[in-house]
Parts: structure tokens; sequence; C-alpha cells
């Protein structure tokens, strides 16, 4: 049996990109090396003049973009520059109506405590002490009251405003006369 000298699990030149045109035949350990056939490189290096590479090295600038992105990033900054404004005029509103809330509450503090003091001025003894001395009065006596009796049920009468009219006028005559 033939001994096999080749190790496929390390033939690099499986991967080359070029294709094998010469293909060594596989050989036998008693048969003769075979030549390797030296490969060309090829040349991958691109010249280019001078002015050729100035010319790349150049950016071109398309106006049309320009224009486009000068315009976008106004439009950004103005949507930035509106928002932080509302930002600052939502503080500033927040501000005041805490600033009147608490003035509020001072207004509503004070107007407690003058009710109280208003209060303790208008008792009854204060009243009775001030009808008597500065208006003259004096309390009634029982001499000075009267009562009065009713005879029969109590009753309720409900008036009503009479109108002025003539008809009307006409109307409670006749009414008068029968009653």
């Amino acid at each position: 049996m033939a001994y096999n000298n080749r190790n496929a699990a390390y033939d690099l030149s499986l991967f080359d990109d070029e294709p094998k045109t010469n293909l060594a035949p596989k050989r036998r350990v008693d048969d003769e090396p075979v030549r390797k056939v030296k490969k060309k490189k090829k040349n991958n290096i691109l010249t280019f003049s001078e002015k050729e590479v100035n010319k790349a090295r150049r950016r071109r600038h398309n106006p049309f973009k320009l224009i486009f992105g000068t315009l976008a990033a106004g439009v950004v900054v103005f949507v930035i520059g509106a928002i932080i404004v509302g930002q600052v005029q939502l503080t500033e509103l927040n501000q005041e109506i805490i600033s009147a809330q608490s003035k509020l509450a001072d207004t509503q503090s004070v107007y407690t405590q003058n009710q109280m003091k208003l209060e303790g001025t208008l008792s009854n003894a204060q009243i009775e002490k001030y009808a008597t001395e500065v208006l003259g009065m004096t309390k009634a006596s029982n001499a000075q009251k009267e009562f009065v009796t009713l005879e029969g049920e109590d009753r309720a009468e409900v008036s009503m405003q009479k109108s002025d009219n003539i008809f009307t006028r006409f109307v409670e005559s006749i009414k008068n006369l029968w009653s």
C-alpha cells in the first residue's frame, strides 16, 4: 500500500485565490520530488500624478447639501430654544402661583385674626355697657312689658301684594258688597 505524504489539513494552497493551473500529481514515497513552479505575483499598486492626488484630496461641497444642513440646524436650534423659553416661562409662572398662594394664606390668616378680635369686642356685656353708657338706654322692666292674649285659634295669613288697577278695584268693591 502506498503511503500518502501529503497532509490535507495543513495544505494552505487549497485556500489561495488564484486558480491552480499546474496541479502537482500525487506522488509516492519512492517517486522523485516534483518541481515547484514559482508563481508570478500580480502588481496591485496604482500610480497617480500629483494633480490627481490633490484633486482627490479636495473635498467637494454640494451647495444644496450645505443649504439643507444649515436650515436643518437652524430648525433644531429654534425648536430647542423654544422649548427652553417655554420651560423658563413655566417656571416663572409656577413661582408667581406659589407666591400668590402664600400671600393668600397670609391674608386669610390676618382676616381670621381680625374676625376673632371683632367677635371679642362685640360681646353681649360690652354691647349692654355701650347701650347704657353712651346711648342712655335701660333694660325693660315688668311695668313696661305688655302681655297680649289672643282668643281663638292661632292662624296664619298670607298677605298678597295688591295691584292698583281700576279693574281690580272694581272687582274688590263687588266682593266687599257681597261679604
